[in-house]
């Protein structure tokens, strides 16, 4: 089974942190990074999606940065 998040942040280095992390945690790239400017909040955003295979079934109650 394939699950599949987002992950988002401000243009900062939480940002390369957050992909970081996932990444030890055994999740892998999926596409290409996003990059944006949040005009309500005036500052650049980044995006990249991720994927990871697991074991169990996937369910929507599932929190899936713990897996």
């Amino acid at each position: 089974m394939k699950i599949y998040r987002f992950l988002s942040e401000d243009d900062t280095s939480a940002f390369c942190h957050k992909v970081s992390e996932a990444l030890s945690k055994g999740w892998e790239l999926h596409g290409s990074p996003t990059y944006a400017f949040d005009n309500a909040n005036g500052v650049m955003r980044c995006g990249q999606a991720v994927t990871k295979e697991i074991d169990t079934p996937y369910t929507p109650d599932m929190k899936l940065g713990a897996q």
